[in-house]
């Protein structure tokens, strides 16, 4: 097998690797950075490598549920043993810090803790974990990755060592870090983290002539789609998938949490009648102008769908709107002209392309990205990072778009 590409896994590693599409309680065993700052590889033991894995694992039982805070686990260790454990299982309630010593109890007195991510050292919804941690009497603490919250940012760790605890930083950065990597580009950047998922053929069709696309990939890549929905708060689509394909845009039973779905229209020449409609499935909001159809978003708030208006309506007008609702990481499964719109504007980061191996031909048969304005290959946008995997009889690729 001959591939060209930086990195070519199956679909089992991938799904540990990526936290968007990791079964919920599966294990990270590649890891990608995407990040400004520089990873120094392999810090700590291989002991202290297990346990922080183990803070991930712990970490991923709230996927999808977070928003706006970071996914974070926390094990408390003694005497080589675990003796407490937990994870921040959503805003509002204790950090994995607090749940952990719960769990220890009188043992974590002279224990090691080991976080993904800094302990907090601020008042915010709830106490610092900093504090806590001394007042538990802790005497090491194992960090995945400093926060880049400027409330945090390096200060829970100056608390710590100021209370005389060792902390050791950087255990499994990469992989801390791409646990989090909407929670960190929603720090950084003041937007969600965008991610861009499609499926074509291998002539790069997203459907036939007709509009038809059931099923371009098979049912494990379709289930893979499910669980990176489970991760988001959020998935977009425009009118056109509306009409065309009627979807759910559900987990499909892939998770404990169905992302926010939204659908954006400027006129509002969307059916009547939508499985998208049916809030008792998952909520829907349906993004607009001020001046459509006044009579169909009469209809849609009976049915019990939110209309917020928004002039323009834009990607980049989408991202600023979700990013006050508090989300860290949007996927975007529009067509292609939406696609195109939102790359543009800077709405994604992250592209998920499912590739089939099947042809359909069609001069007219809809592509996964419309017109950039491109016209020659130098204008080509490079994704980094690339991983390649084989789901079934499929593949998937994944990267990031460069950074402008």
């Amino acid at each position: 097998m001959c591939v060209l590409a930086p990195k070519f896994i199956w679909i089992g590693q991938i799904m540990d690797n990526s936290p968007l599409v990791a079964a919920q309680d599966a294990s990270i065993t590649e890891n990608q950075n995407n990040s400004d700052t520089p990873i120094q590889p392999s810090i700590g033991t291989e002991f202290d490598r297990k346990i922080m894995q183990r803070c991930l694992h712990l970490a991923r039982r709230a996927l999808g549920c977070t928003s706006p805070n970071p996914l974070v686990g926390a094990v408390i260790v003694k005497d080589g043993e675990i003796v407490g454990e937990g994870f921040h299982p959503r805003a509002g309630e204790p950090h994995a810090e607090v749940f952990a010593l719960r769990n220890a109890g009188a043992r974590a007195r002279g224990a090691t803790i080991y976080v993904n991510l800094e302990p907090c050292n601020h008042h915010g919804r709830t106490p610092p974990c900093s504090q806590a941690l001394v007042k538990a009497g802790v005497t090491k603490v194992v960090v995945g990755m400093v926060d880049p919250n400027p409330l945090v940012a390096g200060g829970g760790i100056a608390t710590l060592q100021a209370a005389g605890i060792e902390v050791l930083a950087g255990v499994e950065e990469a992989d801390c870090r791409l646990l989090n990597e909407g929670f960190i580009h929603r720090i950084l950047y003041h937007q969600p983290f965008g991610i861009l998922k499609y499926a074509m053929t291998l002539d790069g069709k997203i459907a036939t002539s007709s509009g038809h696309s059931t099923w371009v990939t098979n049912y494990i890549a379709r289930q893979t789609v499910h669980r990176l929905r489970a991760a988001c708060d959020a998935v977009i689509v425009g009118g056109n998938t509306v009409r065309q394909d009627n979807p759910y845009l559900t987990n499909h039973g892939q998770g404990n949490h169905h992302p926010l779905r939204v659908v954006m229209s400027r006129h509002l020449d969307l059916p009547t009648n939508a499985n998208l409609w049916d809030a008792s499935i998952a909520p829907t909001v349906v993004l607009t102008e001020v001046d459509a159809n006044p009579e169909f978003k009469t209809l849609l708030r009976h049915k019990g769908v939110e209309v917020v208006e928004l002039n323009p309506l834009t990607p980049e007008q989408v991202m600023a709107y979700l990013y006050e609702r508090g989300f860290c990481s949007v996927l975007w499964e529009c067509g292609g002209i939406l696609a195109a719109n939102a790359i543009a504007q800077g709405a994604v980061q992250k592209v998920l392309a499912f590739i089939a191996p099947k042809i359909i031909g069609g001069s007219n048969a809809p592509t996964p990205v419309g017109d950039l304005g491109f016209t020659t290959m130098s204008e080509a946008l490079s994704l980094e990072g690339v991983e390649i995997c084989a789901v079934g009889s499929d593949c998937l690729i994944t990267g990031y778009l460069p950074k402008s």
